[in-house]
This record gives structure tokens, sequence and C-alpha cells, in this order.
């Protein structure tokens, strides 16, 4: 039977609507949801900017820890069409790129054609963008990026879907441990944790240069 895009975000929205947006045990998963709903509060940690332009309207597919590819994972899915212009959510150093993937598809075989860039920042944090379109990385290896700089096209390669960016933070313990984990965000409605079937916009400049 042929896979119908359409159809599978639909079966997702329905799933993460009964299921609560997540089946996962890991111990960020009761944190993070405390934050998201404001019974935790948080004035301490970066606040980074939505990865698309200004004005720019999106929906968060899957969340944190959400029931489907995101189990187990403090990642972010926001939907897009391809050829989206991709922007640095903060300062830092681009640390590795893939663009050479030309595949994607709903199956775990397209994985290596998955095209994306990482970038380190000051605090050792770690940023990642995926699912990037061929060719679609406008930076290059050592490349110092500022936040709101356009770094990126998004796409649909690798293990994927349907079009949209995978976005995901690591820390590390400084043991050489890494470690996902939730983010805010400055939205057109203050600094929130995202949840997912919701739409954020960015209401921040971005700079369209790279």
């Amino acid at each position: 039977m042929k896979y119908n895009p359409v159809l599978y975000i639909a079966a997702v929205l329905f799933a993460l609507a009964v299921s609560g947006c997540s089946v996962s045990n890991n111990p960020q998963h009761r944190e993070i949801k405390l934050l998201q709903k404001g019974k935790l509060t948080d004035d301490t940690s970066f606040v980074y900017h939505l990865p698309y332009g200004e004005n720019s309207n999106h929906l968060v597919v899957q969340g944190y820890f959400s029931m489907y590819t995101h189990k187990h994972r403090a990642a972010l899915d926001f939907k897009m069409k391809k050829g989206t212009k991709i922007f640095a959510a903060r300062d830092g150093i681009v640390l590795r790129l893939k663009e050479d993937g030309d595949k994607g598809g709903a199956d775990a075989k397209f994985r290596p054609y998955g095209n994306y860039v990482v970038i380190q920042h000051a605090d050792s944090a770690r940023t990642g963008y995926w699912h990037l379109q061929y060719n679609g990385v406008l930076v290059n290896v050592g490349d110092t990026v500022k936040q709101g700089q356009v770094i990126g096209l998004s796409g649909k390669t690798g293990y994927t879907y349907f079009p949209h960016l995978h976005f995901i933070v690591w820390k590390t313990d400084g043991n050489g441990k890494w470690t996902q984990i939730g983010t805010r965000f400055q939205t057109n409605k203050g600094i929130r944790y995202l949840r997912p079937l919701r739409f954020y916009r960015n209401s921040l400049p971005t700079k369209q240069i790279h």
C-alpha cells in the first residue's frame, strides 16, 4: 500500500491527543511536563530562538518524549515545507554537518541519508537540526554563526515520514556523557517550553545572511 503522509500526520496527532503525548519513563519527562504547564519555574536556562523566520508560524507535530519516534527523545519536530529557511537558535560554531543525502522515507533504511547541522555553543551544549534537503546546508564546519542567522533549508531526507525539522539539544556532564534536554524558547506569547499539537510564532528578527 502506498504511504500517505497526510494520513500519517493525522494518526500521529490523534495518538498524541489520546495518549497524553508520551509513554516515556525518562525521568526528564515529568519535569518537562511541569515546565510546559507552568507548574515548575525555570528562570536560569538559556532562552532559544525558534529555528525559523521572523513572523513564521509552525506546528510542533511531535514534542519531548512523544509516543512515536520521540518516545525516548527530548526533541521537537516542526512541520514545514521543503525549502523552508532554518535559522540558528543560538550563537555557536558549526561542529559537523551532512548535506549529500538525497533520499528519505518511512523506513529505517533511509536513516544514513539524513542531512543535518550540529552547532556547538559556549556552554558546551550542542544543537542539532535534522532532515535538511539535499545540498541544503548553508554553512561550513568551523563557521561562527549568530542566533537568528540562516543555516540551512528544511527537507525530507533520512528516516522521516514527512517534511519537517527535527530539532534537538544535548548537554554534557563533563565526563563525556551526553544527555538530550528540553529547552525554553522565545515566542510571540512569551518564553515557553513548547508543547505538541500547538503552533508557535517567531516574533524575533532574523538575519537573511549566509
